[in-house]
């Protein structure tokens, strides 16, 4: 199942639901106050809330209950997610930007999956604007996915990690590249140079939908990244050397997991301007349309601002 938050056009009032076909269901009325209107209320039981979806799903639905694309504006399926671990999972990702840096990859990446933490409250949805922080010359684009949590644990095993996932989305982690080099050479970490945006979406996709694709402990799913309809990024999720179990064990390590909290993967090779280069494609200038794609779960699209 594709679950999507919505903003009712004539109404302003802000719900979630599924989509079916071309319609988007509304999970609280459908089901008579059942379900809840909020996504992230719904993660809290998620077992037994999508159990329920899907046997609502299964059965014929009144008109009165659904709405057209047309009529709503689509958010980020959470636009207040409980926290975002965003993860630096793909190798060639690591390699490539930590050249372009004049550096070598260091022994320890190789031992620990390592994340920071990015700003909850600064996520935007698909078609949402995003501004380019003052003082950036270097505004870059992340090609990633996500994969979202939807029972509470702690120090989850990479074998039982499967269970702890809701599903999947699509994760655009924003960058202003030298507002981030500049304070990264304190070496704490990246702060005001992601602190302002983070983009996820258009919907979240259930892991059941993603098992035609499995592969080991990945999936094969492709991941393509467009600026002004131009492909530049081009990327498959297979090629992680981090799993999401892999990162789900490090996550949770002494620490609770809550339903609602976002684990992003990091960019996949040549999933950013950095990677590439700006004489490749030139840093991300005001009116720039991003969109990026990846099998299954649909296109995320933003105008820079």
């Amino acid at each position: 199942m594709k679950f999507v938050t919505f903003e009712v056009k004539n109404g302003g009032e802000i719900r979630s639901g599924w989509l079916r076909e071309n319609l988007i269901i509304d999970m609280n009325r459908v089901s008579g106050g059942k379900l809840p209107s909020s996504l992230l209320d719904f993660l809290e039981d998620s077992e037994k809330n999508l159990a329920l979806a899907r046997l609502i799903n299964e059965s014929e639905i009144d008109k009165k209950f659904t709405l057209q694309f047309d009529e709503v504006r689509i958010l980020a399926p959470l636009p207040r997610p409980n926290s975002i671990r965003d993860f630096y999972a793909f190798e060639e990702h690591v390699k490539t930007a930590r050249k372009k840096r004049g550096l070598d990859v260091i022994p320890e990446w190789y031992e620990i999956p390592v994340f920071y933490f990015t700003n909850h409250l600064a996520v935007i949805g698909p078609n949402e604007l995003v501004e380019i922080p003052k003082g950036c010359k270097w505004m870059d684009y992340e090609l990633e996915i996500a994969c979202v949590i939807g029972k509470k644990g702690k120090d989850i095993p990479v074998d039982k990690a499967d269970d702890y996932i809701f599903g999947y989305t699509i994760m655009n982690d924003w960058s202003a590249r030298d507002i981030q080099k500049k304070e990264m050479m304190v070496g704490l970490g990246p702060a005001k140079g992601k602190d302002f945006a983070t983009s996820i979406g258009p919907y979240l996709v259930t892991k059941d939908e993603l098992e035609p694709y499995r592969d080991g402990k990945s999936y094969q799913l492709e991941m393509k990244a467009k600026v002004n309809g131009k492909t530049i990024s081009y990327g498959n999720l297979e090629s992680i050397y981090y799993s999401f179990g892999q990162m789900i064990e490090r996550a949770s390590e002494s620490v609770y997991l809550h339903p609602g909290d976002v684990i992003g993967s990091g960019t996949v090779g040549t999933g950013c301007i950095l990677e590439l280069g700006p004489e490749v494609h030139p840093w991300l200038q005001s009116g720039d349309i991003v969109e990026l794609e990846i099998t299954s779960l649909g296109i995320l699209r933003n105008q820079v601002k």
